[in-house]
C-alpha cells in the first residue's frame, strides 16, 4: 500500500452485530441469553483458561460475572459463537485493541470450549471477524499470544497471519512474565486469505466423517 493515506478515512468503531457464517454465527455476547448455555460447555474445563488473564471460573455465578464484565466493556466487541448444527453457544471471543484512527483491530480473548476446538467453527469464527473488520475499512488485523502458547502460534500461521516479532517482558499475567508473539494480516493480503478460508470451509472439503480433504 502507498504511504500516502490522505484519501483514507478512518472506519467506525465496529457496531455489535450478528456475523453469519456457514458453520457458525457470532452474536453480541449477552449474559442472559448465553451464560447458562455456555457454562454447560465450559464447566470443569479449566485448561481453556491457561493463557487467559483470568483464572477459570469455579461456578456458574462466577462465570456469569466474567461475561457480564465483557458485555459491559465498551472498548471491545465480545461475541458468542453459536454452532449452527444445534444452535448452542460453544465459545466466545473479542474484537479488541480497536484503534479506528489507525485502522487496527485484533481478535483475542479466544475462549473455545472442547466441543468447539479443532472444528470448522473455530476456523470460521476467525474468518468472520477478519471479514467484518476489513469490510468496515480497517487496514490491519492482529493476533497476539503468549509466546509459550504453541497451539495459538501454530493457529496464527495456519490462519494466514504473518509473524512480526516478539515483545519481550510485555506483560505480567497471573504473576508470571509474558513475552508476546505478534502476528498480522493487512487489508491488501486479506482477499487472498479470505479465499483460502472460503475454499477450506466448503462442505465438499470434508468427508462423511468430517475430516478435511485439503488443509487450510
Amino acid at each position: 500500500m502507498s504511504a500516502d493515506l490522505s484519501a483514507w478515512t478512518p472506519p467506525p468503531f465496529p457496531p455489535r452485530r450478528v456475523l453469519d457464517g456457514r458453520w457458525c454465527q457470532l452474536e453480541p455476547l449477552a449474559v442472559e441469553r448465553h451464560a447458562g448455555r455456555l457454562w454447560r460447555f465450559m464447566q470443569g474445563q479449566d485448561h481453556v483458561w491457561d493463557y487467559l488473564p483470568l483464572p477459570p471460573p469455579q461456578d456458574e455465578a462466577e462465570y456469569r460475572a466474567v461475561l457480564a464484565a465483557m458485555e459491559g466493556n465498551s472498548a471491545i466487541v465480545p461475541l458468542a459463537i453459536i454452532d449452527k448444527a444445534d444452535g448452542e453457544p460453544k465459545g466466545h471471543l473479542w474484537i479488541m485493541e480497536i484503534r479506528p484512527a489507525h485502522g487496527v483491530f485484533e481478535v483475542g480473548y479466544i475462549t473455545y470450549s472442547p466441543a468447539m476446538q479443532r472444528t470448522r467453527m473455530a476456523t470460521e469464527a476467525v474468518c468472520l471477524v477478519g471479514d467484518y473488520g476489513f469490510g468496515l475499512g480497517y487496514r490491519r488485523y492482529e493476533w497476539k499470544c503468549n509466546n509459550l502458547n504453541e497451539p495459538s502460534k501454530r493457529a496464527a500461521l495456519r490462519f494466514g497471519f504473518t509473524w512480526e516479532g516478539l515483545f519481550r517482558q510485555h506483560m505480567v499475567v497471573k504473576g508470571k512474565n509474558r513475552d508476546t508473539a505478534w502476528y498480522s494480516i493487512t487489508d491488501g493480503e486479506w482477499p487472498a486469505r479470505k479465499a483460502r478460508f472460503e475454499a477450506w470451509l466448503r462442505p465438499e472439503n470434508f468427508d462423511a466423517g468430517g475430516r478435511q480433504r485439503a488443509k487450510l
